[in-house]
């Protein structure tokens, strides 16, 4: 069996989704953990992976890949953190709202039309879901169309005025589906004042 399958059935056996597997020239072996997400929980019953569930996790690995014969050196058990990666539609609905950093497969090309860089292919902004019966259908033959919002304006630095003169930058939108998607994390945006009551 695939090493990936016997991974997978691991993680899940113990009731986590199975995030991200690396491995690496120098024998690491990551493996990245996190709770299944149902679509009707709100965002904030997002539970956090502990060190308990990776070291129970880590555990049963290793019994299970040196019965299995697979070499590696070092085996690293983690949970996604900030800059998690999304994978599939459920990654990309469960963190809808979230600002992320999408990368394309290829520019876009001339459906800027002049907005912004035809060789542009990285974005931050806000991941969006388009409801099917919004669009076209064949635009969305997939059944599923999304878009990130963004502003290309400069962030608000603590303590600096803006000048009431300057023009806003524009909020920009672009559409895109999973297919064309090359990368898309979480952007890794950590807020010091706290969490909010």
């Amino acid at each position: 069996m695939a090493i990936e399958k016997v991974i997978e059935q691991i993680v899940t056996g113990f009731g986590y989704d199975l995030v991200e597997i690396q491995r690496s020239a120098g024998g690491l072996l990551r493996v990245t953990i996190d709770y299944p997400w149902e679509h009707n929980m709100p965002p904030s019953s997002d539970r956090l992976i502990t060190v308990e569930d990776c070291e129970k996790v880590t555990r049963q690995l290793q019994f299970s890949l040196e019965v299995d014969g697979v070499q590696y050196s070092r085996l690293e058990v983690s949970s996604p953190g900030i800059d998690r990666p999304l994978r599939n539609e459920k990654d990309f609905k469960r963190f809808v709202g979230s600002e992320i950093d999408l990368t394309l497969r290829e520019p876009i090309g001339l459906a800027a039309n002049g907005q912004v860089s035809a060789l542009r292919k990285k974005f931050r902004g806000t991941l969006e879901h388009v409801d099917v019966n919004e669009v076209e259908p064949a635009d969305a033959p997939d059944g599923s169309h999304w878009q990130i919002v963004w502003s290309d304006a400069p962030p608000v630095k603590p303590g600096v005025r803006i000048s009431k003169k300057r023009a806003p930058q524009p909020v920009q939108v672009l559409g895109f589906r999973l297919n064309e998607v090359r990368e898309a994390r979480l952007a890794p945006i950590v807020n010091f004042k706290g969490r909010n009551s």
